[in-house]
């Protein structure tokens, strides 16, 4: 049996996703649509397994992010920016925790 491996990806302002690179993972700074939606796509495109995103970066693209939702891949994973949560990462898992069990047991 072949191992896939998958590239990891973050997408965020320069401060809130920087420390990603620790990991290994590919860092994008955005803060304005165009670069959101530009590195999104190619992300997407380029069969990235996990697409970390900041809360504020996600909101502007939302509907991208939407339509992803229903895909086994890329997984898209709503993180904080470095002015706090936003409780749209939160509600996020909430929802799909409600989809899977039948309720919101967080």
């Amino acid at each position: 049996m072949k191992s896939v491996s998958y590239k990891i990806g973050v997408i965020g302002d320069k401060e809130s996703v920087l420390p990603f690179k620790l990991f290994g993972f590919t860092v994008k700074y955005g803060n304005h649509l165009t670069e959101i939606n530009q590195t999104f796509d190619e992300m997407v495109e380029q069969d990235y397994g996990v697409i970390y995103i900041t809360e504020s970066c996600a909101k502007q693209i939302a509907k991208k992010v939407e339509a992803i939702k229903g895909q086994l891949s890329p997984a898209v994973v709503m993180i904080p920016d470095h002015d706090g949560s936003r409780g749209i990462g939160l509600e996020s898992v909430q929802e799909n925790m409600k989809k899977a069990v039948g309720q919101n047991i967080l």
